[in-house]
């Protein structure tokens, strides 16, 4: 199986125009349509970043009193 990547931008009304592929007339291909990585790159890698951190002063209390569970009881 033949690979052939590609990329093009898809005009206003949405239609995707394919030019110069290297395969025959008549030759069946299969058709994957990725969004580009380009888009994924410009995303915030970092949401948290100066974000007030979470403060937890008593990290290994539990967070359900002991006699709210029915199992304890």
């Amino acid at each position: 199986m033949k690979a052939h990547r590609i990329e093009t931008t898809l005009t206003e009304d949405g239609t995707l125009i394919i030019k110069d592929l290297p395969f025959q007339a008549g030759e069946s291909v299969e058709i994957i349509i990725l969004e580009s990585d380009t888009h994924r790159q410009e995303a915030n890698l970092y949401p948290l970043r100066g974000k007030q951190p979470y403060r937890y002063d008593d990290p290994f209390e539990p967070a359900v009193p002991l006699e709210d569970w029915e199992a304890l009881q």
